[in-house]
């Protein structure tokens, strides 16, 4: 066998794999996995399966150190499916049908006066029951006047939750979002490190 059919054939290969690379890579940027699904007069249904979904991060600001009154006492557990973090990781915006979901749970058995507990790995905040549901939609045309995305509570209560949700309105959600995190696509990237590493 010569050695010019060899190298044709050597870059036929790596081209093959190349062009091959880049339908994965350029699928995984502009497409939702599922996306979100609306009823009929324009609530959102519940989001299933999110447990199968990346998760970003989470965060606690327990009553133990607010005074007893934490705006958002729970564990706030961020999900989100891997296309979409994958655009957001290479672009910093979520593509359109982004859905985000923010599943609480209430801090386990505080014992201690500032809401921690002592368990087997030491003192701290440890997660207890499931405690509700927050999930925010990116969809420009629907929701234009909030910079793009719909905020939506499915109760802040225990299971189980509202199977539809009306959109918030901008003053209960999206406004602070607005103020605070306009410049990453409305989104509290610092607090949920798969959002801001590129690992």
């Amino acid at each position: 066998m010569n050695k010019s059919f060899l190298s044709t054939a050597g870059a036929t290969v790596i081209a093959a794999a190349v062009v091959s690379w880049c339908l994965i890579h350029t699928a995984s940027v502009s497409a939702t996995t599922k996306g979100p699904a609306f009823t009929t007069d324009g609530k959102l249904v519940q989001p299933k399966g999110y447990h199968t979904w990346v998760f970003v991060g989470s965060m606690v600001t327990p009553n133990g150190l607010n005074n007893g009154k934490a705006g958002f006492p729970e564990f706030h557990n961020v999900y989100v499916e891997p296309a979409n973090l994958a655009a957001y990781r290479q672009t910093g915006i979520f593509p359109e049908g982004t859905v985000l979901v923010k599943e609480l749970t209430l801090v386990r058995d505080p014992k201690h006066p500032d809401g921690s507990a002592d368990e087997a790995s030491g003192r701290g905040y440890f997660e207890g029951v499931l405690n509700g549901m927050d999930v925010t939609v990116k969809d420009s045309r629907r929701f234009s006047s909030t910079n793009n995305w719909g905020f939506f509570n499915f109760g802040h209560h225990a299971m189980p939750y509202a199977e539809a949700s009306t959109a918030s309105p901008k003053e209960e959600c999206a406004g602070c979002h607005i103020a605070g995190a306009s410049k990453t696509d409305l989104t509290w990237v610092q607090f949920y490190p798969m959002l801001h590493t590129k690992n």
